[in-house]
């Protein structure tokens, strides 16, 4: 978790703020979170936290929103329900990739609807709703991190044509994502 934790100072620092922090459990969203709160603080960057911080979610969407150079951790309900146009949501990073967990009934309907088919599928939705949310308007830009290195080639089909997926350690895309950012920032 110190890792993991590390990973996302580094990325939310380079890109200034304006951070979505996507996680597939509450257990590791609070565990980065308590390494993360100190650093981010003494760089400047508020970090609000679904699962953490005594708000209800609309709250800390509300704040996300309102303070530019924020970051937010969240998990599924962020994921599907925040709306953050503009310069406050520029970079997203997810821990790992979304596979759906399983359950009785998720047995049931990937016996029912093709198996590694059927989970590929629900995980692809998952990451264009994620993707979605961070352009929300034609003038919108940013940065899209999964932290997974296990993230399967055939789930590349969750983005929009034309988006560049690019594999690379975590010091490069820091960098990228900095530059990127730098580059198109609204004059």
């Amino acid at each position: 978790m110190a890792q993991v934790a590390s990973a996302y100072r580094v990325l939310f620092q380079a890109a200034g703020g304006g951070g979505l922090g996507l996680f597939t459990a509450i257990g590791r969203l609070r565990a980065v979170h308590r390494r993360l709160a100190g650093p981010l603080d003494d760089a400047g960057i508020p970090l609000y936290a679904q699962h953490v911080d005594a708000l209800n979610l609309p709250t800390l969407i509300d704040i996300f929103r309102a303070e530019e150079n924020s970051c937010l951790l969240g998990t599924d309900a962020v994921r599907d329900g925040v709306d953050v146009p503009g310069q406050a949501l520029r970079l997203i990073v997810f821990d790992r990739v979304p596979w759906p967990r399983p359950s009785i009934v998720h047995r049931a309907r990937r016996k029912r609807f093709g198996a590694r088919a059927y989970d590929d599928g629900i995980t692809r939705l998952r990451l264009k709703q994620a993707y979605g949310r961070l352009i929300r308007r034609n003038d919108d830009h940013g940065v899209f991190v999964m932290l997974d290195p296990m993230m399967p080639s055939r789930l590349k089909g969750a983005f929009p044509p034309g988006v560049e997926i690019i594999r690379v350690g975590l010091a490069e895309a820091a960098a990228g994502t900095k530059q990127f950012l730098a580059s198109s920032k609204p004059k």
